[in-house]
């Protein structure tokens, strides 16, 4: 089992930038995708990026192309997901997760994440 631990999540202006961390601990595997989703009020969960342990390989969704980052820290088991260009529509908590199916092709079904983290809120103000 994997935990998860994320943070950074705040009150920011449209137009501006945020950076979530997700700190992991337990076992890990470099087959594993780690995966940031988002649920706002309301909605239901929704995949916004993701990308493997092992050669960082990539995947967003596409309201996330060109405006967020998903990277990650092998050395200190972080992933990040960096937000620029924020907007009200992007306001909501944020989750990382763990997909340790160790498939080649990522997934944007949460139902395919195993662990989850506590999440963390994000507002965009007008």
């Amino acid at each position: 089992q994997v935990q998860l631990v994320e943070s950074g999540g705040g009150l920011v202006q449209a137009g501006g930038s945020l950076r979530l961390s997700c700190a992991a601990s337990g076992r890990t595997f470099s087959s594993y995708a780690m995966g940031w989703f988002r649920q706002a009020p309301g909605k239901e969960r929704e995949f916004v990026a993701a990308i493997k342990w092992s050669g960082g390989r990539t995947s967003y969704a596409d309201f996330a192309k060109g405006r967020f980052t998903i990277s990650r820290d092998n050395a200190k088991n972080t992933v990040y997901l960096q937000m620029n260009s924020l907007k009200p529509d992007d306001t909501a908590v944020y989750y990382c997760a763990v997909d340790s199916r160790g498939y080649v092709v990522f997934s944007a079904n949460s139902a395919n994440y195993d662990s989850w983290g506590q999440g963390t809120q994000v507002t965009v103000s007008a």
